[in-house]
C-alpha cells in the first residue's frame, strides 16, 4: 500500500538495568567493528547475532495461535522520548497486555545484517525491551531485507531506504531465511512470525499480476528455517493486501468474492490461493485491508463499507480450511497523499473503528492489529497514546482504550449473539455475546434506541459498552 514510514536511526529507551550489559558489552563492539571486513564497513556490527538478548522470559507450553486484538509499533513509538512520558506509557500498555508487532528492518529498526554475517540489532532490541517490559506478547513481521541481498552494497553505510520495500533477489531468499532463524535464536520468546509484508516488491510486470510463486518460495525457505529452531514457533503468511474495487468494475473484479463495498481484486484472491495450495504450511493465515476501495472510495458509506472486513474473513477462513486468521492491518478513513488521516473528528474515527473491528470479530477473524500512526508532536490523529517525545506524553488516547476494551470482552474463542435492535432502522451497530454489549451509533446526531431490552440515548457517533 505504500503507507509506511521508517526510522533509521534514533536515540532507543533503555532500561536502567541494562546499563551494565551494554557497558559489559562495549569493549567487545569495538573490538569487533575494529576488524577489517572486504564486504563494507561493519562499524557497530557483531558476528553473534543469534545470541540471545536481554533476560526473557520464554513462555512455557505450546503457543496459542490466536492472539485477539494488538497493535504495530511504527517509525515512532513509546521506547523513546522522555523518560516519565515513556514510564507512563509503559505503565498503560501494561494492564491489558496487548499483543504488540515489530518489523525486522523499518518502521523503527534498522538494517539488522548490513554485511554477510554482520549484525546490528540495537534499535530492534530496544523495541524487544519495551514490549518485555510491558509483558505483552511478541510477534516479529520478517520484512524487509538487508540491501546485499538485494542488489545493493553490503556495509552499515549503505541502506538505501529508499528501496526499503524491495525483496532479497531469488539467489539471496535462503540468507533472508537464515536471517529469520537468526532473529527467533535472538528473540525466542518471539513465538509468532508474520512472513514479508504485503507482497511489497513481489509484482510480475510481464504478466500484471502478483508474484506469488517468488513470494511462496520465500515463505516455505523461512518457514522451515523457522521450525528448524524450535518446532513450536507459529508462521504465518501471505499478508495480502485485499483489496477491492468499485461495483461498477468488471475489469479484474472477483464474481466469488463481492459484495455492497464492491469486488476483491481477483489477482489478490488468485495469489492466496497459489500461496494456500503450496505453502510447506502455516499456523495461521495473514491479510491486511481497507474498508475502502482502491479508490479510496467507501461505498455504500463509512460504516457499510466495513461489511467487506466480514466478507473477506469468511472467505479467507473457508479457503484455508479455518486456519486461525489474523489482520496485520486494518484501515476504515481513506489516507491523503501523504497518508495522512487527519479529515475525521476522533469520536467518528473512533466509531468508524469499532465497526470494522466487529465486522472483523463477526467474519471469524481471532487477531488483528491496529497500525499505530504515532507522531511526534501534540495532534496525532488516530494515535494509541500521547507522544512520549513531550513532557506530558504517554498518556492513552481513545482509540487504545477501545481496543483495549474490545481485546478484554470479545477474546478468542468468544461466540457472539445475534442482538437485533427493537427500534426498526435505528443507525446503530450491535456485537454482542453471553456477557458484553457493544453498540455503536453510526449517525452525527444523536439517536435513540432500544437494544437488548435496554432503553439507550447515543450521542453522535457513540460507542456505547454495556454488561449483559
Amino acid at each position: 500500500m505504500g503507507r509506511h514510514g521508517w526510522k533509521t536511526g534514533a536515540r532507543r529507551w533503555r532500561f536502567t538495568a541494562l546499563l551494565g550489559v551494554g557497558l559489559a558489552a562495549l569493549a567487545l563492539v569495538l573490538t569487533l567493528s575494529a576488524m577489517p571486513d572486504s564486504s563494507g564497513s561493519t562499524a557497530g556490527t557483531t558476528a553473534d547475532g543469534d545470541k540471545v538478548w536481554g533476560s526473557p522470559t520464554i513462555p512455557t507450553g505450546e503457543p496459542a495461535a490466536e492472539l485477539g486484538w494488538g497493535f504495530t509499533h511504527t517509525e515512532h513509538s513509546a521506547d523513546e522520548g522522555v523518560d516519565a512520558s515513556v514510564e507512563r506509557a509503559r505503565k498503560a500498555l501494561a494492564g491489558p497486555r496487548l499483543p504488540q508487532v515489530q518489523h525486522l528492518m523499518g518502521w523503527g529498526s534498522d538494517n539488522p545484517e548490513p554485511s554477510p554475517g554482520r549484525y546490528q540489532f540495537g534499535e530492534m532490541d530496544a523495541r524487544m525491551d519495551f514490549i518485555r517490559a510491558t509483558k505483552s506478547t511478541p510477534v516479529v513481521t520478517l520484512c524487509c531485507a538487508p540491501d546485499w541481498m538485494k542488489g545493493g552494497e553490503p556495509g552499515v553505510e549503505n541502506v538505501d531506504w529508499d528501496k526499503l520495500e524491495v525483496p532479497p533477489e531469488p539467489e539471496h531468499f535462503k540468507d533472508f531465511a537464515k536471517l529469520a532463524a537468526t532473529v527467533a535464536k535472538r528473540y525466542p520468546d518471539v513465538r509468532h512470525f508474520i512472513v514479508w509484508n504485503e507482497f511489497k516488491g513481489f509484482w510480475n510486470d510481464a504478466e500484471e499480476r502478483w508474484d506469488y510463486e517468488g513470494y511462496t518460495k520465500l515463505y516455505n525457505l523461512v518457514y522451515r528455517e523457522l521450525k528448524k529452531v524450535d518446532e513450536d514457533i507459529l508462521v504465518g503468511g501471505p499478508y495480502l493486501v485485499m483489496d477491492s474495487l468499485d461495483p461498477r468494475q468488471s475489469e479484474n473484479a472477483s464474481d466469488e468474492l463481492k459484495g455492497p463495498w464492491g469486488s476483491a481484486d481477483q489477482r489478490v484472491l488468485d495469489a492466496f490461493d497459489y500461496w494456500n495450495k503450496n505453502k510447506a504450511g502455516a499456523d495461521f493465515v495473514v491479510v491486511d485491508g481497507s474498508s475502502y476501495t482502491a479508490d479510496d472510495e467507501l461505498i455504500p458509506d463509512e460504516f457499510a463499507a466495513t461489511r467487506k472486513f466480514t466478507d473477506v474473513s469468511r472467505w479467507v477462513r473457508e479457503r484455508s480450511g479455518g486456519l486461525p486468521l489474523w489482520w496485520a492491518e486494518y484501515y476504515v478513513e481513506p489516507g491523503d497523499h501523504n497518508d495522512n488521516r487527519d479529515d475525521w473528528p476522533e469520536t467518528r474515527r473512533v466509531a468508524v473503528q469499532a465497526a470494522g473491528m466487529m465486522a472483523m470479530a463477526r467474519g471469524g477473524t481471532s487477531t488483528a492489529f491496529y497500525w499505530n500512526p504515532q507522531k511526534r508532536g501534540k495532534s496525532c490523529s488516530g494515535c494509541l497514546w500521547t507522544s512520549t517525545e513531550l513532557d506530558d506524553g504517554g498518556r492513552p488516547l481513545p482509540m487504545l482504550d477501545l481496543i483495549e476494551r474490545f481485546a478484554k470482552e470479545f477474546p478468542p474463542g468468544t461466540r457472539y449473539e445475534d442482538i437485533t435492535p427493537a427500534t426498526e432502522g435505528a443507525p446503530v451497530s450491535v456485537l454482542a455475546d453471553d456477557k458484553a454489549l457493544l453498540v455503536v451509533n453510526t449517525a452525527d446526531r444523536t439517536t435513540k434506541v432500544t437494544v437488548d431490552g435496554e432503553k439507550l440515548t447515543l450521542g453522535p457517533y457513540e460507542v456505547h459498552w454495556a454488561r449483559r
